[in-house]
């Protein structure tokens, strides 16, 4: 007997997730014979529903939420041995990892796209002790998202993160970091570094053209800037994509990273979500995960 969990966060978009929650029952139930629904009331329900439901042996585990939700359901399946099919219906502000996989950002017509035959494999990141499905970032980035509130995001949506960003470019700080990629150590000074599983990073959908979700990389791009200045002349690589080094933006990959740094406290944010503080550890953990994708994937 084929069994899936749908969890759902009711709270996601405004509490949405509500009017999906039937129609999303109803499409589970022509592929499952057995259908638990779980929803979400507080942080860490997810990730502990998704874990229980690899240690009870489920085929599927589906999440219904935003990012910081489908990253509680990858984290929960993460350490199992045994690890169901994961999907998700997308319900947050961003939606990196469904816009990576060709997901329909409506709710309704990713339910309606839904369709077992189609899976793919995942990568997923390790940071520390956690994981994540498609950003950390460190420095001006992380600076924006984490001091926007939840009544900015509620007022503002995704503008709240571009006034809070142009905010921090206007007082940007450049840091010295050493990083060991690899077993090479590196040293540089930037204002910003991300790595990234997915070619999406904050709807920016072609920032690392390159990336793909089964590659067996991370990908880091750092800015090139030790001023306000030469923040600003970087901001055109990262619109068009950054595929290589030039002047203003460093790239490379890699598959295990520790990233420190030498000038004080910096915070990360991992997949939208404030992150463990410097020095960090970072690596790839390949096809780890089978996921659902839309057919355009």
């Amino acid at each position: 007997m084929k069994e899936a969990l749908l969890v759902v966060n009711p709270s996601a978009r405004g509490e949405k997730a509500k009017e999906f929650k039937e129609q999303a029952l109803a499409k589970l139930e022509q592929f499952f014979d057995k259908v638990q629904v779980k929803e979400t009331k507080k942080g860490g329900d997810a990730r502990d529903f998704a874990r229980q439901a690899a240690r009870d042996g489920l085929d599927t585990v589906i999440v219904m939420g935003g990012d910081g939700t489908v990253n509680e359901g990858i984290s929960g399946l993460a350490e199992e041995d045994y690890r169901p099919n994961f999907g998700f219906f997308p319900l947050g502000t961003v939606n990196d990892l469904a816009r990576t996989l060709k997901i329909p950002l409506n709710p309704a017509d990713a339910i309606e796209a839904f369709d077992v035959s189609k899976t793919k494999p995942l990568d997923i990141g390790k940071i520390n002790d956690h994981y994540f499905m498609n950003v950390v970032a460190i420095g001006i980035i992380p600076e924006a998202i984490n001091g926007v509130s939840v009544e900015e995001k509620t007022k503002f949506g995704k503008l709240a993160y571009f006034m809070s960003g142009f905010k921090n470019m206007m007082q940007s700080t450049s840091h010295d970091f050493t990083l060991t990629i690899d077993g090479q150590e590196k040293n540089l000074t930037s204002s910003t570094i991300l790595v990234g599983l997915t070619n999406s990073i904050g709807w920016f959908e072609t920032l690392l053209p390159d990336a793909k979700v089964d590659d067996g990389l991370l990908h880091l791009i750092y800015l090139k800037d030790g001023t306000m200045l030469q923040s600003l002349q970087a901001l055109p690589s990262l619109v068009s994509g950054v595929s290589a080094s030039n002047d203003n933006v460093g790239c490379l990959t890699f598959k295990e990273a520790t990233i420190s740094i030498n000038d004080g406290q910096l915070a990360t944010n991992v997949d939208g979500d404030e992150g463990d503080k410097l020095p960090v550890t970072i690596k790839i953990l390949p096809s780890h995960l089978t996921v659902y994708v839309s057919e355009k994937a």
